[in-house]
């Protein structure tokens, strides 16, 4: 077995071989001037089983290209089984036609990442379920909810405490991690988008009244929905608001959004390589979500279950 990476996130990469005890396979993946991708392997992996860990996150084409180019080289470099890690896969929300003349562009980068010779997917929290119907090779897909229930239970775990989706859309998320906090209530706050990149919230599904609130969700972007469904749980009683999410892209002026939010705390993981701003923030902590993928990564070399996991 291989741990192999590209540009996108080193450090996850290494503290992913750190975990299985393994060096990171010696490889160069650079630029040309005209900013071309150019890798190189400078080990044999011939006959081995490969793992190419790259998030596809900001500058999401040049990461994506960065993971298919890494992918034929170890193709051609015979390598037996090649299985690209996608701890964030990008363009996941682009998962369905939401209008007439709409592309859906997660199953073209599934295809592009099949059709460059990848064996298998290994990504982490996709957008939706569906996802893994874009690809015709094996796909598992973790969850971040074992490493973030810990956390909770650790930090909160004497409050009296309520899961929130922030979105009809993320309730199943929301019930999978309050069954693992001793099945604690679940709210959900109702709103209505007018156009992408803002929202308006609308109200409050739940009696939020004197309760820690944790909110729970994939993917932050530009911070919007998470500040504003954040003020609203305040405003309907809650005692404080905690948001956990899984992807961390944080585009534009989201840090300073979520500084001055009404959050206690805005929780993500090491899936996208923070950025300086995020690192300064005093209100946003990073878990790793490396022992999580190294242990699905040896479980997949041994042949075992992966699912066994979030038993």
């Amino acid at each position: 077995m291989k741990i192999m990476s590209g540009n996108s996130n080193l450090p996850l990469a290494r503290a992913v071989a750190a975990y299985l005890e393994l060096p990171l396979t010696d490889a160069s993946v650079r630029r040309f001037a005209d900013e071309e991708v150019f890798v190189e392997i400078h080990e044999n992996v011939r006959g081995e089983d490969v793992f190419v860990v790259q998030p596809t996150s900001f500058p999401c084409n040049d990461n994506l290209m960065e993971l298919l180019i890494c992918i034929d080289a170890l193709r051609r470099a015979s390598a037996k089984r090649i299985t690209a890690v996608v701890p964030y896969f990008g363009y996941a929300r682009q998962d369905r036609k939401p209008g007439p003349r709409t592309p859906i562009s997660a199953k073209l980068v599934a295809n592009l990442i099949t059709q460059a010779g990848a064996d298998r997917v290994l990504s982490v929290d996709l957008h939706a379920g569906q996802i893994q119907g874009f690809f015709d090779i094996p796909t598992d897909n973790l969850f971040a909810a074992p490493v973030m229930s810990a956390d909770i239970q650790a930090r909160y775990g004497e409050q009296e405490l309520m899961v929130v989706s922030p979105d009809v859309g993320g309730v199943v998320r929301a019930r999978a991690l309050a069954k693992r906090l001793d099945n604690a209530p679940l709210a959900i706050v109702d709103k209505r988008r007018d156009k992408p990149g803002q929202s308006e919230v609308m109200n409050i599904i739940g009696d939020v009244k004197g309760r820690c609130c944790i909110l729970i969700d994939d993917i932050i972007d530009s911070g919007g929905t998470l500040c504003n469904a954040a003020q609203a749980l305040l405003d309907a009683g809650a005692k404080s608001v905690t948001a956990y999410i899984t992807h961390g892209v944080l585009s534009g002026g989201a840090v300073a959004r979520v500084n001055n939010s009404a959050l206690t705390e805005l929780v993500i993981t090491d899936s996208i390589l923070a950025t300086d701003a995020t690192k300064d923030s005093t209100r946003i902590r990073t878990l790793t979500i490396a022992p999580l993928l190294g242990e699905a990564i040896r479980r997949i070399a041994d042949e075992s279950s992966v699912s066994s996991l979030f038993d």
